[in-house]
């Protein structure tokens, strides 16, 4: 992961009016992250904790009411910055009479792609979500994981630097999650930046190297997934070829009696059980920062 950053948002905030332009949702309170080249960040929180908000902020879909969302280091709402994003929506808006192909080819006109190298990253790209079958196929033949496969491609058609992703795994069968996760993987690899947002946690956990958690418009928690889930007051130790008779001694006596330390360490919690308690203390102190760690960079 690179020091660079790639997206920064500066107390950033955003309050829904009225019609009378009187306050009616405060979406977004004070919002500071900052997301680094080549890491995949999620993005967590329950429905209106305020991550659509954010990404929308981010894309320039919607202008703050504060602050300043930076992306590339350009304000946000500078739109040549979206050639170098790619977009998977929670609900892909595709034309359904099109295949995958005029799908994907459509996209690159777009994006002016010249057609020798749109063509081959358009069979690139299908036979990478695994659709070469169904190439011809019109998508309103399409299941909902099919549909999701393309929609990872379309976002991908530009090569972009930066991939945002809303949901990735909706509607993917257990093999589909495994390959989703494996793609995000293998984007970071090659040196891209990814924003995701999901419900799934384990997906999270699986995927991302750190996370922020939002609750009610606020930043809750920020850090490394490791960090965050580690148990810090508890020693956890793995052996093998431990006999019950050694089992009252630790590494003197394992190391002397010739058995091998697997791992020694703080266990971890999981990131569902993480989620689950800030959200509960969040309700109980309002506008309290949970656990309030300094993050190490």
């Amino acid at each position: 992961m690179s020091s660079e950053v790639i997206i920064e948002t500066r107390n950033l905030s955003k309050v829904y009016r009225d019609f009378w332009g009187r306050q009616k949702v405060r979406a977004l309170k004070a919002l500071d992250l900052e997301v680094r080249r080549g890491e995949i960040f999620g993005l967590l929180g329950p429905n209106g904790s305020g991550k659509t908000t954010t990404i929308k902020l981010l894309l320039g879909l919607l202008f703050p009411t504060t602050g300043q969302a930076l992306v590339f280091g350009k304000d946000a709402t500078e739109v040549t910055k979206n050639e170098r994003i790619g977009y998977l929506p929670e609900e892909s808006y595709l034309y359904r009479f099109l295949n995958a192909e005029e799908t994907l080819d459509f996209y690159g006109r777009l994006f002016d792609i010249p057609h020798a190298r749109r063509r081959q990253r358009v069979a690139d790209l299908i036979e990478m979500v695994g659709l070469e079958w169904a190439r011809k196929r019109q998508l309103k033949e399409y299941s909902k994981g099919m549909v999701r496969r393309i929609g990872l491609a379309q976002a991908l058609i530009n090569d972009p630097e930066l991939i945002v992703l809303d949901e990735p795994t909706t509607g993917l069968d257990p093999l589909g999650v495994r390959d989703m996760k494996d793609w995000i993987l293998k984007l970071r690899d090659q040196g891209k930046t990814v924003l995701m947002c999901s419900h799934l946690l384990a997906d999270v956990q699986d995927v991302c190297d750190r996370i922020a958690i939002l609750y009610q418009g606020e930043l809750k928690e920020l850090g490394r997934v490791d960090s965050l889930l580690k148990v810090g007051d508890e020693t956890e130790i793995r052996a093998s070829n431990l006999s019950p008779a050694l089992q009252a001694e630790v590494r003197k006596v394992i190391e002397r009696d010739g058995a091998k330390v697997l791992a020694l360490g703080n266990p971890t919690t999981t990131l569902e059980e993480l989620f689950l308690k800030i959200i509960r203390e969040s309700e109980e102190h309002p506008g309290r920062r949970v656990r309030g760690k300094t993050e190490k960079n």
